[in-house]
């Protein structure tokens, strides 16, 4: 597999404004990556 995230550059566009952008406690992971595992999963 080539490209390991599960979303397409244009998906994660659309999600960005739906998710938190406060940084609380531990620092943020790439989002799309994080997605892209629980999609997985």
């Amino acid at each position: 597999m080539s490209n390991p995230f599960w979303l397409s550059e244009e998906q994660c566009a659309r999600l960005q404004p739906l998710l938190p952008t406060k940084v609380r406690g531990v620092p943020r992971v790439d989002d799309r990556r994080v997605i892209s595992g629980i999609i997985r999963v």
